[in-house]
């Protein structure tokens, strides 16, 4: 961590006297804030609303867009002469050992309290969107693999170890999770989002809320709104979506982390939606966000994106115009450093260009979060209570944030999203035993496991000579460990990308020896174009990076049966492949115990339960598609191109089969505010363990404005021993079924559907469909609606009622 500031002189005015209300806990936060804000001069609340980033880097790589053209060199002791709000990524910037960074972090914070009148600590807030983005911490499953483990109590569980972890080094805010629906694979982001399908992006998403709250951290929605849906898939290009694809596919995963996850933050997306930009639109921000869902807590800025106003959206002409813009709006918080809020904002003030009303209700919201973390109480300290009277060198090595806790969550998230794609002759699980050759540039490459916001691929990569800080073994490793008897030997083959095929022939002879091939491909995570997935990693189709392809057909070409395993932030076309490899497991990044992971997965130690969170399509060229299409968004005899997927959303194959029974019947009809239970029993009529996603669909027939054919409303995952059954019921809510009409509002429409018990969205994966009429009259909802289908997985405490 480098924050290394000159000490300060305490400045002792009275306006900070203990007695006064504002420090005093007792008192209702909001007269505390108010008591405050009275007393601040414009100068000490224009501090409170930007963060500094020390340390941040203008030359070299940066992490964030255009960080190299917006960081300017800051004064630490003119910056934080009046208090300051935040501290931008104390840990996430270089490595740091975190005990020595929770010192110096704690220094820092002295410094600021020191520094002002009313000794207001700073905000620290870090990236944790696979973990805590800090040197040695845990590196968890990317948010993809949270979606394709369909299972919300794990990503709860692990979004609390990751809050815990950094909450006790100091931290209050983290910057995750990201909300983003999927809208084209091409996208570098995919890895970060939870999927294609609003709804499994929302349940999966307010669970982390929920966790990472639980341990006292603030969860920062993002990216709000629209930012998945830029044209071309092309990081930061401009959205075109309507206003139905806005309010039906874009904002529900927000809405239900504000309502039903109580969500402290929420971070404006990049993106101009209609030619607005997010960060300068009230209607959004405010409107919205504020005035129509309630919102109470802070819109704090992407890094740099109130300069972007100025700079490449280019409607502000200066930065006091881009400070006007984002404040009116209803940004809170400049990020991640100084640029439009600090002096230049109190210029603008003082000549009128901006009201000090918009300072004020800022200012307020601010204080009211900072309030509810503690940091206005009279017994604040700055240093976690593990490191009291520490100093930095003693307190190296002293904080762990990779313990054996951790670990096993990792694991056990790694095991449930492992996606097994295909298994047509049953060539998984594998023996363990012969020869098994591992070939792939993905092997023997620990960073193959992990996403751009993990911390080695993150920042780690900028520090060649400093160790990665954690432990990862790698696939050709855990299988090493996996298969003590079996004869293993590997070859990269080729580069992750680039053109070079000369590695090739050689992979190809080793194959040809061998008893088996487990052919490890996929992508490698980077920024900016340093990588072929991550943040600014956009990929012109949906080929396999580099020459893989050819490695590949090389591989299969040898007549060795061939497991295919992808290591990958986004799904790739496959369909060359389809009839060729004898078996194919997708893993999207899985962290630091992927390999063991998929080790198991390959053994058949691990059942595989991941379900896809996104379509793997057939072929690559273009077709930026998911599956919540109408009649004409599907394959049809007006256009020769073929959407169809090669393997649908929500598919996935399992080492045990189920079947599924039908339950108690269903009314014929509810009215329009009315409900219903759906419930079949499944049973595991193999001869092993294992878990199966039951998901509910709803097909409209014929509505107002056109509808998806299939849309997820509910979904359940069931662990079930060999022979074990399980009941799965839903409760089933007309809200649930509710879209934008025709006039704009979202509606509840009388008429019939269809409701879907299926193990993918697509029509062949159905196993029951419930037929329902909605009766009465169209109703208008709103976000007060029921925004989640409740689940429950019950013993059987009946016989089935048949097959």
């Amino acid at each position: 961590m480098a924050i290394h500031p000159a000490p300060h002189t305490r400045r002792t005015e009275p306006a900070a006297t203990a007695d006064a209300p504002w420090h005093d806990p007792s008192l209702a936060p909001e007269e505390r804030v108010a008591d405050l804000v009275a007393r601040m001069t414009l100068e000490e609340k224009a501090a409170q609303l930007y963060g500094v980033w020390v340390g941040a880097d203008a030359d070299g790589d940066g992490v964030a867009p255009h960080q190299n053209d917006m960081v300017d060199p800051v004064d630490w002791e003119d910056v934080t002469a009046h208090g300051l709000g935040q501290l931008t990524r104390p840990f996430g910037t270089a490595p740091v050992d975190p005990g020595v960074g929770a010192v110096a972090l704690a220094r820092a914070q002295t410094r600021i309290v020191e520094s002002g009148r009313f000794g207001i600590p700073a905000v620290a807030h870090e990236e944790c969107l696979a973990g805590f983005t800090a040197w040695g911490a845990t590196a968890y499953p990317v948010p993809l693999s949270w979606g394709a483990s369909w299972d919300p109590e794990l990503v709860a569980e692990m979004a609390a170890r990751i809050g815990h972890d950094m909450r006790s080094v100091g931290v209050h805010q983290g910057l995750a999770p990201v909300l983003d629906v999927v809208r084209d694979l091409r996208w570098g982001r995919v890895e970060e989002t939870i999927g294609e399908d609003p709804y499994l992006v929302a349940t999966i998403g307010t669970a982390y809320v929920r966790g990472l709250q639980s341990a006292g951290v603030v969860a920062t929605l993002k990216h709000f709104a629209g930012y998945a849906a830029s044209v071309g898939g092309r990081n930061l290009a401009p959205v075109r979506a309507g206003a139905r694809e806005m309010a039906d596919v874009v904002l529900p995963p927000f809405e239900t982390a504000l309502r039903e996850g109580g969500a402290r933050s929420v971070m404006h997306s990049y993106a101009e939606i209609d030619g607005v930009p997010a960060a300068a639109d009230p209607s959004l921000l405010t409107g919205l966000l504020r005035d129509t869902w309630g919102f109470t807590g802070t819109v704090v800025a992407d890094y740099f994106g109130i300069g972007f106003l100025e700079t490449l959206h280019r409607i502000a002409a200066d930065r006091s115009e881009a400070a006007r813009l984002a404040l009116t709006a209803g940004v809170d918080v400049e990020l991640p450093t100084v640029r439009s809020y600090g002096d230049v904002l109190v210029t603008a003030v003082r000549n009128g260009a901006v009201p000090e009303e918009l300072v004020d209700r800022a200012l307020r919201r601010v204080l009211l979060q900072k309030c509810e973390l503690g940091l206005l109480d009279p017994d604040w300290t700055p240093l976690p209570t593990a490191l009291l009277g520490t100093d930095p060198e003693q307190a190296r090595a002293t904080v762990d944030l990779d313990p054996p806790e951790n670990r096993a969550l990792a694991r056990r998230l790694a095991e449930e999203a492992c996606v097994l794609l295909a298994n047509p002759t049953g060539a998984l699980p594998l023996r363990g035993e012969g020869r098994i050759a591992v070939v792939g540039p993905r092997a023997d490459d620990a960073l193959a496991m992990l996403g751009c916001y993990s911390f080695p691929s993150h920042v780690g990569v900028s520090h060649p000579g400093t160790p990665m800080g954690i432990d990862i073994p790698t696939l050709l490793q855990s299988l090493r460990a996996e298969f003590p008897g079996a004869e293993l030997s590997s070859a990269q083959g080729c580069e992750v990308d680039g053109t070079d095929t000369s590695g090739i022939a050689a992979a190809v002879e080793l194959v040809r020896g061998a008893d088996v091939c487990v052919a490890v491909l996929g992508d490698r995570a980077g920024l900016f174009g340093r990588g072929t997935s991550g943040e600014g990693c956009d990929a012109p189709d949906l080929s396999l990076p580099g020459v893989q392809g050819a490695l590949l057909d090389g591989l299969l070409a040898t007549g060795t049966p061939v497991i295919l395993v992808l290591l990958t932030g986004r799904p790739y076309a496959l369909g060359r492949w389809a009839d060729r490899t004898a078996a194919t497991v997708q893993a999207f990044f899985p962290g630091e115990e992927g390999g063991p992971a998929l080790a198991g997965v390959l053994s058949g130690r691990v059942n595989p339960s991941g379900r896809l969170p996104v379509g793997v399509p057939h072929g690559p060229g273009g077709q930026p598609w998911t599956y919540l299409q109408p009649p004409l968004g599907l394959a049809n005899g007006v256009s020769n191109l073929d959407p169809t997927p090669l393997h649908p959303f929500g598919h996935g194959l399992s080492y045990t089969t189920f079947s599924w029974e039908p339950d108690e019947p269903v009314p014929a009809e509810i009215p329009t505010d009315g409900c219903a239970d759906i419930a079949v029993t499944v049973r595991n009529t193999g001869d092993r363990e294992g878990a199966e996603v039951v998901q509910l669909y709803v097909h409209d027939p014929v509505a107002q404005t056109t509808r998806p054919r299939a849309r997820l409303i509910g979904y359940a995952r069931v662990e079930l021993a060999a022979g074990e059954a399980r009941n799965v019921r839903f409760r089933f809510h007309a809200d649930l079924v509710s879209f934008t009409g025709i006039g704009g509002r979202r509606v509840v429409e009388p008429g019939d559907l269809e409701l879907r018990l299926a193990a993918s969205s697509a029509e062949r994966d159905v196993r029951q469909t419930v037929r329902l009429r909605l009766t009465g009259p169209e109703r208008t909802v709103d976000h007060r609606r029921r925004l989640v289908c409740d689940s429950f997985v019950e013993e059987v405490t009946r016989a089935p009622s048949g097959n």
